[in-house]
């Protein structure tokens, strides 16, 4: 049987001296295979990894939780060091009510890069739901204190609205107030800073914000128009009540706060 002929390569003067990269050729018969250096199969390795998170992501979007996981094992079978993999991961898992599984995976992220303000943001908005305020807020203030974070007007967003579940209205409207100063066209924003106001009976600020939104009716749903319906009725104006309860009944007659409105029940 023939032996396989290799051709000859230049050799480095050293093995230990970095840079000297040459690529072997590899003679099979009368074909030449390219030995491929370790940085051409990481790259390949990456590459992989980040079409396969980026599958991901559009499955996880459309809700199609089982495949947006398989995607995401096979992105880091690719690359098991991708922390923005585990971040999705957690969201996922999160949106499965997979709780365990959500947590060690925005845990696993923040263990591979104790700087990826995302997941920061991720974990924090998981704790807030599920009641964990003082957590979700040293997480939040950990994601706002990163100098390059420039997502910092969601992040201000979920920290005050976690506030206004907390029962910190007077936290929670500083915070959204320096959110909506970040991003004054957010519909949501707006929305979570008129109900803090209204609760705290700001009901002139509160009419400003609901404003900016039910002027647009691409905007303005059912809440937002049952929002300034109650603003109205608690500031003691009857025709504000009936302008926006008709817009309700006439735009929603099905939803929960057109049944409410007609029954009276402001405080729903």
């Amino acid at each position: 049987m023939a032996m396989r002929a290799m051709r000859p390569a230049l050799l480095c003067a050293s093995l230990v001296l970095a840079g000297c990269v040459q690529t072997t050729n590899v003679t099979q018969g009368s074909t030449e295979v390219p030995v491929r250096t370790a940085a051409e199969i990481a790259g390949d390795a990456d590459r992989r990894a980040a079409v396969r998170l980026e599958l991901a992501a559009g499955y996880f979007s459309r809700g199609q939780f089982d495949t947006a996981l398989e995607e995401l094992r096979l992105a880091l079978a690719a690359k098991p060091d991708l922390g923005a993999a585990f971040n999705l991961r957690g969201l996922v898992y999160a949106a499965m009510g997979e709780e365990r599984e959500a947590d060690d995976s925005f845990a696993r992220a923040l263990a591979l890069n104790p700087r990826d303000a995302d997941a920061m943001h991720n974990r924090g908005w998981f704790n807030c739901q599920r009641g964990r305020y003082d957590e979700a807020d040293r997480l939040f203030e950990q994601a706002l204190a990163l100098p390059q974070y420039r997502d910092q007007a969601r992040t201000l967003a979920a920290q005050g609205l976690c506030h206004a579940r907390a029962g910190k209205l007077e936290l929670a409207e500083q915070k959204l107030q320096r959110a909506f100063e970040f991003d004054p066209t957010n519909p949501n924003t707006a929305y979570n800073l008129a109900e803090v106001l209204y609760r705290r009976n700001d009901l002139e600020r509160a009419r400003f914000y609901i404003r900016r939104i039910n002027d647009n009716d691409s905007l303005s749903n059912a809440q937002t128009l049952w929002l300034a319906t109650k603003i109205e009725q608690r500031a003691g104006n009857r025709l504000g009540v009936e302008l926006f309860g008709r817009q309700l009944r006439a735009r929603f007659p099905q939803s929960a706060q057109a049944l409410s409105y007609e029954r009276g029940r402001f405080d729903d």
